[in-house]
C-alpha cells in the first residue's frame, strides 16, 4: 500500500512540478533506491530528452548553414551579425557534440539541416535555390571549424 502511494504522488509530482519529480528521481537513484522510480514517466522523459537534445542539433546546424550559406553567396552582405550567428552556433553545437551520440546523429541529418538551409536562406537572401549547390558542400568538420 506504500508502494502504491509513492508512485501515485510521483505520478502526481510529475504532473505538477516536473523539475522537483526530477529531483526526487535523482534522490532515489543516487540513494539506489530504485524499486521506488517512477519508471514509466522516467521513461518517457528520458525519450523525450533525447529527442529534444537532437531536435536542438539540427535546428542548430541548419541555422549555421544558412548563415554559412549568405556569407558565401553575398559577401557584400556579410556582417559583424552575421558572423556573430556563426561562431555562437559553431560554439553551442560544439558542446551539445561532445556527446558521441549527438556527433553521429549531426552527420546522419547534415544533409537535411542542409535542405532546410537552403529554403531558409533563399528566402532571406531572395536568391533562388538554384543558386545554392543542390548536395551539402560542406563536411560537418568544416562547419566547426572557424573561417
Amino acid at each position: 500500500m506504500i508502494g502504491q502511494k509513492l508512485a501515485t504522488s510521483l505520478s502526481q509530482l510529475y504532473l505538477e512540478d516536473e523539475t522537483a519529480w526530477l529531483e526526487e528521481m535523482a534522490r532515489l537513484a543516487a540513494e539506489r533506491r530504485f524499486q521506488e522510480l517512477d519508471v514509466e514517466h522516467l521513461s518517457e522523459f528520458l525519450a523525450d530528452m533525447s529527442r529534444r537534445d537532437k531536435r536542438e542539433v539540427l535546428s542548430r546546424l541548419t541555422s549555421l548553414l544558412v548563415h554559412l550559406l549568405k556569407w558565401e553567396h553575398q559577401p557584400e552582405q556579410q556582417s559583424n551579425s552575421w558572423r556573430a550567428t556563426i561562431v555562437h552556433q559553431r560554439d553551442e553545437l560544439k558542446d551539445l557534440l561532445e556527446s558521441g551520440t549527438l556527433l553521429n546523429h549531426a552527420n546522419e541529418v547534415l544533409e537535411k539541416a542542409y535542405e532546410r538551409a537552403v529554403k531558409q536562406a533563399a528566402l532571406e537572401t531572395g536568391l533562388a535555390e538554384t543558386a545554392f549547390p543542390p548536395a551539402c558542400p560542406f563536411t560537418l568538420e568544416s562547419v566547426l571549424t572557424a573561417e
